[in-house]
Order: structure tokens, then sequence, then C-alpha cells
């Protein structure tokens, strides 16, 4: 499959600090002025649909549970295996070919981002620095720098609920190759200075990364890369004249464009939180994000024991009393980190933190002394009372 270059323009930050980048189609990819050619000229558009070398695509087909035709629009769905998930993407196209053409342009940027990114590929650029910034300063690309910029940034609003320097952790603890062992009180000390967010030091102006007092950090994107691929898919469909797209990273972080022909927006649902009778009511995505953090999947159980992979950096241990968080937000990116930092922080602090950020909802269960207890925060369907899932209710706001 033929790769392109991607030309960005200039980025700037909005006053909640979130990225936005202007698209220049001097540097447009091929793809999307095929896709515009087609769009003007009413020719189909044949597209190649092999697999690439970093995930395995699976065959593209009309979505069977709600075969429409609007506008002479129909509804196609495509999947992608990449950054250890699976990608799904449903679109509204004119046809099979259009469809085809904007599922390679987004899985292909999926796989350019996991390729910056992963923590698993030898070649990425997040392992380059990770193994080159404890000897000095490393200069990389301005996407990669912005991506370490807005980790950092959701490290410290969150006072380090939030950091992508845990990897030392997962491996202690036995996630990193889904094992699962208990590492003793000593072994947890020794990595202390193994871990910090604020041992990476970055400088804008040479857009270099370094690390503080040449400590051995390990970079995990776990809680914020799916988030970032996903915002850059957006982008690009966006820049394609998309109007109508929903994009899942594996069911954990979703992005809905506009919205089906018709309807008010996407309909997604929550999966039910562990201990309660069902799943909260479905939300509406429309030009929003949604990203929800459980222990559902990545978890060990020692000796009657629940252990679950998403940790307190403070404490170096699994999060403990908290059983899922869902937040919604502009910015998949955002949503994907927040969604970790509710999770780890308690009640009240995750009450503060969002009061500053008011595009932000979430809705996050809690173990109770009777059972699972529900926090609403500005959530859109409403209060916990209202959700119908067997729990107590909790803080709502």
């Amino acid at each position: 499959m033929t790769k392109w270059t991607r030309g960005f323009a200039h980025y700037g930050r909005d006053s909640r600090g979130t990225e936005s980048w202007e698209r220049f189609f001097s540097l447009a990819p091929l793809p999307a002025l095929l896709l515009l050619f087609a769009a003007q000229t009413g020719k189909p558009l044949q597209v190649e649909t092999q697999s690439s070398s970093v995930g395995k695509r699976l065959p593209e087909q009309p979505v069977s549970r709600k075969p429409v035709e609007t506008a002479h629009l129909s509804l196609y769905r495509s999947s992608h295996e990449a950054m250890g998930t699976l990608y799904t993407m449903e679109i509204y196209a004119r046809s099979q070919d259009e469809a085809n053409g904007l599922f390679e342009l987004a899985f292909d940027e999926v796989d350019r981002i996991d390729s910056l990114l992963s923590n698993y590929q030898p070649s990425s650029e997040l392992i380059r620095i990770t193994e080159g910034a404890p000897k000095g300063p490393i200069t990389t690309d301005p996407e990669t720098f912005r991506f370490l910029e807005r980790s950092l940034f959701w490290s410290e609003e969150s006072g380090g609920a939030f950091d992508i320097t845990v990897g030392p952790l997962l491996k202690a603890w036995g996630f990193f190759f889904h094992g699962g062992r208990i590492p003793s009180d000593s072994e947890l000390a020794s990595l202390r200075k193994t871990i910090g967010w604020n041992k990476v030091l970055l400088d804008p102006m040479t857009r270099t990364v370094r690390f503080r007092d040449a400590t051995q950090l390990d970079l995990d994107p776990g809680s914020i890369g799916k988030g970032f691929a996903v915002d850059r898919v957006v982008q690009l469909l966006r820049s394609a004249n998309v109007d109508a797209a929903l994009i899942s990273a594996g069911g954990s972080t979703i992005y809905g464009i506009g919205a089906p022909p018709g309807e008010p927006g996407w309909t997604v649902n929550i999966p039910s939180p562990v201990g309660t009778n069902g799943p909260p009511a479905p939300v509406l995505l429309r030009d929003s994000s949604l990203s929800t953090g459980a222990c559902t999947e990545k978890f060990f159980i020692k000796e009657g024991h629940r252990y679950c992979h998403i940790f307190n950096p403070q404490t170096m241990r699994p999060v403990e009393g908290t059983i899922q968080t869902t937040v919604i937000d502009p910015s998949a990116t955002d949503s994907d980190a927040l969604s970790t930092v509710v999770f780890v922080l308690g009640d009240q602090g995750s009450l503060a933190l969002l009061s500053r950020f008011p595009e932000a909802s979430a809705l996050i269960f809690r173990d109770g002394s009777s059972g699972p207890r529900c926090i609403a925060i500005r959530w859109p369907s409403g209060s916990c009372s209202d959700l119908k899932t067997g729990m107590n209710q909790g803080v709502k706001q």
C-alpha cells in the first residue's frame, strides 16, 4: 500500500490549551485529492484495500443493522488492527469505492501515529526518545512534541494522577506481558526514581526532549495515545469533507463526526459497570468524543483479589475502589487522558479538576459500602438516579 506525505500548517492553542492544526492542500495527501476529484466528476474511485504491514485490515462492507440511503448516502463499516486494539469506522459515503478510499486514509493515519508513539516497535519515535533523552536533548518532530506537551499538560493539571512514565510499573506488576505478579515493597521502592512526569523536560524553542538528571524513564502512551490517533483521523476526514462518521479505538475512545442523516447525533452505548444491573443510558455524540476506563479486560486475580492495570503513580499500585469512568469531551486526546485522571482521583479531586474544564462531563462508578455508587458530573443523559443501573446514588453535579 502506498504511503504518502502529509503536510500541516501552523498550530496554536485555544483557551483550554487544546492543540489545533490547520490543514493546507498544497501538501494534501493524494487520496484526499482523488476523493475530491471523484466527488466533482461522479466517477468511481478505485482504491486498494490490502492490509498494511502494521495492522490487518478487515473487509469493508455495508452495515447490515442500518441499510439506509439518504440523499444518495449509504452507511459502510470497516475495521483495522493497530495500537494493540481494533479500530472500527462507520461512515456515510456515496459509494463503496468512496468509502474504501476514506477507510484507507483513516487507517493508514492510525498506522502512522502508531509508528511514532508505539512502545513496542523498536523503530518508533517514542522509543528513540526513551533511549536517547537520558544522554542529552533529543530533537523530535512537531507532532510527537505536541503529544508529549499534551501528556505533561494533563500530568500537571491532575497533580500527577496522569503520568506517561509509569511504564516500569506495568512491567513490575506483570501487565506488559499479561502475566500478572505482585512486586515486593523493596522492588517498588527501587522503581521510585525511574517514575515521574516532572522528570521529562521539554524545550519548545528547540523542540527537544531530555530526562532530568540523566534518569532512565520508560514512556507509556497507553492512556492517551489512542485518543491522539483518533483526533488525527478526525482532522483528515474533515479535510476530505466527510459530514458523518464514527471512529472507535477498541470501544475505549470513540468520536462522532456530525450525525447520521436525519439524526441528532451518533448513539453510543456505554459498557455495563461491573456489579450493576445494566448499562447506563446511551449518549449522543456529535462532533465530540467519549472515552471509558475500566478494569474489565486488563487485570489479574491473585488470592481472590482483583488487580487493575490503571495505576496511582503516587502509591505505585493499581487503583482500588474505582470500577469504571467515562468522559465526554470535544477532544478525543483529552477524553482519553481524563478517563484515567478521574479513575485515579477521588470524588472531590475529580469534581475540582473538571470544574476547570466546563466542556468535559464524566460518569464515574466506584465501590460503595453496599454496592457500586455513581458520580455524575454534567452528564448529558441526566443524573445518577436517571441511569437505572441498580447502584447507589453518589455525588451529582
